[in-house]
């Protein structure tokens, strides 16, 4: 693997324990009968349930952005945004370009010879941010805010659209889109570091005049869920209580407390392909939402804390 400029340890993460509440995606009826004979079905089943519940230590650490990391950023950005007209390959190519801020997590001391079928250029996670108002004009920064306000408008009122309208498009406030990704597997802990170091990088960004400096607000779209069967009316998906939404990314609620502008859409019909999959918490069916979050920056110090009592190992 080429050299880095930036390597940093994240820690000894495990896998979640039995009783986190982490959504799980079900498998599709397509997926569920690989053969047609069924005759190794049994012994599959019997494996996996020796898996389930098992705990696996894992350490990370993180590393600059590079071209390597093209592939598994775009997917992540997929598991996103899903079926959304965005140009999810322009924005991976331009968190690629600005690598003097975001990092990727990758597994450490992946022999060459390892049998857990993990090579050593995956990654687990990024995170990075892309100021919407330095890339007005790019067409996935376009279409992200056109995403925004389009949803908002389907689920929201009048006076909540046109205050995101205003902001996302007030050039003396740059907004800055923050995007941190992962495998659902791996444990809110590495958020921390994560967030630590792209505060650091933002900072430096801003104070030699590079890409990405600053900015007066973070916009969030975070993977939530919410139990099926709960109040689906479009006057309420901007009103959810927090206790009523899981967040995939643990850590993102802290980011919820302090937003000023807020809002989930249901992405449930998006997310009949492998992208997105069926989930379900304890068996009982969950309901897929995009939570979109608009956060002042200067209430970042107060959510870093919060991060810092509820996520140090």
């Amino acid at each position: 693997m080429a050299s880095r400029p930036k390597r940093r340890a994240v820690g000894g993460v495990a896998s979640p324990p039995q009783d986190a509440r982490v959504p799980r995606r079900e498998q599709d009826e397509e997926d569920e009968v690989e053969d047609e004979d069924g005759e190794d079905s049994d012994e599959g089943e019997d494996e996996d349930d020796e898996i389930v519940g098992e705990e696996v230590n894992v350490e990370f650490e993180a590393y600059s952005i590079s071209d390597n990391d093209y592939d598994g950023i775009k997917k992540l950005l997929q598991q996103l945004f899903l079926k959304a007209p965005v140009n999810t390959a322009e924005l991976t190519d331009l968190l690629i370009q600005q690598n003097h801020v975001g990092s990727v997590i990758r597994q450490t001391d992946v022999s060459e010879d390892s049998d857990d079928g993990v090579d050593e250029d995956e990654i687990f996670g990024f995170i990075s941010l892309l100021n919407l108002t330095e890339r007005k004009g790019t067409q996935c920064a376009e279409q992200i805010k056109e995403l925004m306000l389009s949803c908002c408008e389907k689920n929201c009122d009048k006076g909540v659209v046109e205050q995101l309208d205003k902001l996302l498009n007030d050039t003396s406030k740059p907004v800055g889109f923050l995007l941190s990704e992962r495998f659902i597997n791996v444990p809110a802990q590495i958020a921390l570091p994560m967030h630590q170091q792209l505060q650091k990088e933002l900072a430096e960004a801003q104070r030699t005049n590079k890409p990405c400096g600053k900015c007066y607000f973070y916009l969030l779209m975070s993977k939530t869920f919410v139990e099926a069967g709960k109040s689906s009316a479009r006057k309420k998906w901007n009103n959810h209580k927090k206790d009523e939404l899981m967040f995939a990314n643990a850590e993102e609620e802290f980011f919820y407390e302090k937003a000023v502008l807020r809002f989930s859409y249901s992405v449930q019909e998006q997310s009949d392909t492998c992208l997105g999959g069926r989930w379900s918490f304890d068996d009982v069916p969950m309901k897929p939402l995009r939570t979109v979050m608009l956060v002042p920056c200067d209430k970042m110090d107060e959510i870093m804390d919060q991060l810092k009592e509820h996520l140090s190992v």
